[in-house]
């Protein structure tokens, strides 16, 4: 008997999963969520603090400061920043590593697969070089730079990087960031013991951290993984467990760090290395895709689709994968790694190897990844893979729903993929959003979390509102996995969307929800943004473009957050950032803050009242722009 019978699973959007997981006789995050769902009402509301030795505090009416004197404001907005640089220095560790990945391949004259997005960069950065590795070298330098700058001298990219009106919004505000890391670190200096006291200030730094966070973390990770990795391509893929199959030895990569696993994609291409997985009785080596990182190979699967069997699912579905006894191998370099899949790898005798000392798992061997030991590495993980093949497969039962997921999911879309889809301008887009075909456009975003609703419930859910309102949906992120696996990002989808929008989608044969891929290609979204609006010619908070990371999980995601209200746009949330503590921070950031940047947080758990919100503001800028 499964735990179906002692257990209540969260619910979840994908019915599919939830029928596997209910049979499965190992504990999940799904079946833990029952025994979590008793919250802190303190931790809830960011008045719990525990920074020294007299606390832990916690902020009540009759006892409404800690002992230092802190009130809720101080300790809510400490938490906030606090949380939001653990994020942007999580994002900062992605775009370092990236970089240094560009930097060494361009040393050794590596290849380097994305040429037009490596002159498109260079040309921004003001970059005059013939050679291609040179070119790419100075590029790479170009960002480390930045990065290692100290907190008094501002981004040198920041200005070639950002939309001008924006830049001159973010100077007047006093908000430009110096060099990433020293803005990481001195947020964490201000929220110390008895140091800063202003909730504004604080939120003020928030946004710096958000807009180093964006432009750095995301869009230039992005734009550096093209340039090694090649830049990504319109196609329809298979999503879900289906993309598992038994008769190949199957390596499931899970974290952000695309770049680590160059080397090995490039190997398992070559018919000498499938060969070795012959000799073992399979059919050869392919990797599967989980969490951002598989998005991210699923976005350029073009270059890989003879190696990569797809894109499984999202952050909660990594244990179900397992679970599935075909994964033999699993490597891992950063989140979404979930702690939960250590005891069904060790029951299914999976092999757990880890790349980066950030993302270790307590069972995991570690094997510190370094550029120039690449080719011993991949190597040493083929050995394992090969290893724990022979060991397992007799030994576990290998149970894959078939049934689950699609095979016309529409991946590949990027900010040059689309408008080169579109003829190689947005002017079809601005027309038909002029003409009203489309409504508007709403950025559906990030996590998938267990809470709001259940796994990808509210994001599901809002999606289908949205395009039912004619308003059309890009995602990134494990949204985005969510999105994929229930069909919304297939063509046949279009029938969910209202009229106008179901007319566009199937005039031009693409759903209405568009797949940018992992969490990173948020940076993406803000490149389309911009360049919308520059071709318009106003600036970006007047578009009629709404944000909504409905559920929201890790402290990324904050980052994330800021960086889109640093760019002035609305941004929901389904769950509170732990702010409502303090009614300062609250309305700082859901009300202040349209004068200040133009942007606001949305708090709002409800689907229908959410749909509402936001197709309002979009109405509202429309009428704006005289639409």
């Amino acid at each position: 008997m499964g735990l179906c019978g002692t257990c209540t699973l969260c619910n979840s959007a994908d019915k599919g999963l939830l029928n596997y997981i209910e049979g499965l006789d190992v504990e999940t995050s799904h079946h833990r969520v029952e025994l979590q769902k008793n919250k802190c009402g303190f931790g809830k509301k960011g008045v719990c603090c525990r920074l020294c030795a007299n606390g832990p505090c916690r902020i009540t009416p009759k006892s409404p400061r800690g002992i230092c004197g802190a009130d809720a404001h101080t300790i809510v907005a400490r938490n906030f920043l606090r949380a939001v640089a653990a994020g942007a220095g999580c994002y900062i560790h992605v775009v370092e590593t990236t970089a240094l990945n560009l930097k060494k391949t361009a040393e050794v004259k590596g290849e380097l697969k994305g040429g037009e997005t490596l002159n498109r960069l260079a040309e921004v950065f003001g970059i005059d070089e013939s050679n291609i590795h040179k070119k790419a070298e100075r590029v790479a330098k170009a960002v480390l730079d930045d990065l290692y700058n100290p907190r008094y001298e501002k981004m040198k990219l920041l200005k070639k990087l950002t939309y001008a009106p924006r830049f001159k919004r973010w100077k007047e505000l006093g908000i430009l960031p110096g060099g990433a890391k020293s803005e990481v670190f001195d947020a964490l200096v201000k929220t110390s013991t008895n140091l800063n006291s202003d909730p504004v200030d604080m939120l003020m730094h928030s946004l710096q951290l958000g807009i180093a966070t964006g432009l750095y973390g995301l869009t230039l990770t992005n734009l550096l993984n093209d340039i090694m990795l090649g830049e990504p391509v319109i196609r329809p893929a298979k999503v879900g467990f289906r993309v598992i199959d038994e008769d190949y030895i199957n390596i499931m990569i899970t974290g952000h760090q695309h770049s680590i696993f160059t080397h090995l994609q490039d190997e398992l291409k070559k018919e000498e290395v499938q060969d070795m997985a012959r000799e073992y009785g399979a059919k050869g080596f392919k990797l599967v895709g989980c969490t951002c990182v598989g998005q991210d190979l699923q976005l350029r699967g073009e270059h890989y689709d003879d190696i990569f069997s797809g894109h499984a699912g999202n952050n909660f579905t990594s244990e179900a994968v397992l679970a599935t006894g075909a994964i033999d191998i699993v490597l891992s370099e950063f989140n979404c790694t979930l702690p939960g899949i250590e005891p069904v790898a060790e029951k299914y005798m999976v092999k757990m190897v880890c790349l980066d000392d950030v993302a270790k798992k307590s069972s995991a061997d570690f094997v510190r990844f370094s550029f120039e030991d690449r080719g011993k590495i991949t190597e040493g993980i083929l050995t394992e893979a090969l290893v724990s093949y022979k060991n397992r497969r007799e030994k576990v039962e290998i149970k894959i729903p078939k049934d689950h997921g699609n095979d016309d999911t529409i991946t590949g879309v990027s900010e040059t993929s689309l408008k080169k889809f579109l003829g190689g301008t947005w002017k079809p887009l601005v027309d038909l959003i002029a003409q009203g075909k489309i409504k508007g456009v709403a950025g559906v975003v990030g996590c998938s979390n267990l809470t709001a609703l259940g796994h990808d419930v509210f994001t599901v859910e809002l999606t289908k509102e949205l395009i039912k309102r004619d308003i059309l949906v890009l995602s990134a992120g494990c949204s985005s996995g969510g999105l994929e696996n229930v069909g919304l990002m297939s063509p046949r989808a279009a029938a969910l969307a209202g009229d106008n929008l179901r007319e566009v989608c199937e005039s031009l044969g693409i759903p209405p929800v568009l797949n940018f891929g992992p969490c990173l290609a948020i940076g993406r979204l803000e490149i389309v943004a911009t360049e919308l609006a520059e071709f318009l010619g106003i600036d970006v908070p007047q578009l009629p473009l709404v944000l909504s990371a409905p559920q929201w999980l890790e402290e990324q995601a904050l980052a994330d957050g800021a960086f889109g209200l640093a760019l002035g746009l609305p941004l929901h949330l389904a769950l509170p950032p732990f702010i409502e503590g303090s009614d300062i921070v609250t309305n700082t950031l859901t009300e202040s803050l349209k004068e200040i940047t133009g942007g606001q947080l949305i708090l709002e758990g409800d689907v229908a009242k959410t749909a509402d919100i936001l197709e309002q503001i979009i109405l509202e800028k429309r009428k704006a722009l005289g639409l």
